[in-house]
């Protein structure tokens, strides 16, 4: 893999023509950005800035990023600000317009050729895949066990990509004798040749033990079966080692600035 031509391919097929991630939700260029609008439960924010963007360019889609999606009351939104986006003031100039960093993120992509498909689980784990309101409802539990926070708006992504448009959708729980331990997702993005994995929470008790290694496994063979180039996921620091382990490069660092609108 290139790193540099695989970033500018990212950039370009996953950012700068970014497809709406799920039904509801709308992608549209707002000047020198690119953004998500959907309701209160979607992901809304921006996620392409355009490259050498001038300080008082970056000021003026601040401003204008601000006031659309307070219009619309939707209580929060995020900036997706990636090392390499222009200018190299820009976090600090959301930071000055009342935007909250979040902690960064590695963007680490692989390709799928490389990739182990093999699925080793421990004894007494298997995979369920998700396709209706049971499972999603297993699948909030082992995230809210996993990472301590409300899985509430989880739910209502999972079950709308299920209704709405399940080819480009997978979601998978990871099951100890009955009881969910891990969750984990994959958005695949048709005519591009990018699947993005997300989630793969496990709960305390069982990391370290290959629960989170067997859902990259799965979804890797899934991707590879349906002809995606590559894998791609925003780590965090836990997840980052072990995808790294795996096969994944770093090809830049993502920081979410996130903008509340109401109080």
């Amino acid at each position: 893999m290139r790193p540099l031509e695989t970033l500018a391919l990212f950039d370009r097929e996953m950012r700068e023509h970014a497809r709406p991630d799920g039904p509801g939700v709308r992608v549209e260029r707002a000047g020198p950005v690119v953004r998500q609008t959907g309701g209160a439960d979607d992901w809304n924010g921006v996620v392409w800035t355009a490259p050498g963007l001038s300080p008082a360019a970056a000021r003026a889609a601040i401003t204008a990023q601000i006031e659309h999606y307070t219009a619309l009351g939707l209580g929060e939104f995020e900036w997706k600000r990636y090392a390499h986006d222009d200018p190299a003031s820009l976090g600090e100039l959301l930071t000055a317009a009342g935007f909250g960093a979040e902690p960064p993120e590695t963007l680490l992509v692989a390709p799928v050729a490389d990739l182990a498909t093999d699925v080793r689980l421990p004894e007494g784990v298997r995979l369920r895949t998700v396709t209706d309101a049971a499972g999603a409802d297993l699948m909030v539990r082992a995230h809210e066990s996993a990472f301590g926070t409300d899985g509430s708006r989880l739910r209502h992504q999972v079950l709308a990509r299920l209704a709405g448009d399940p080819g480009t959708f997978v979601a998978l729980v990871a099951l100890a004798d009955g009881e969910p331990v891990s969750s984990a997702r994959m958005e695949l993005h048709p005519g591009t040749g990018f699947a993005g994995l997300w989630g793969g929470g496990t709960v305390e008790r069982w990391r370290g033990r290959g629960v989170y290694r067997a859902l990259v496994a799965h979804r890797a063979a899934l991707a590879a079966e349906r002809g995606y180039r590559y894998l791609q996921a925003d780590a965090t620091d836990r997840s980052a080692p072990i995808l790294r382990r795996l096969g994944f490069s770093a090809l830049s660092t993502v920081t979410p600035y996130v903008y509340r609108t109401t109080p």
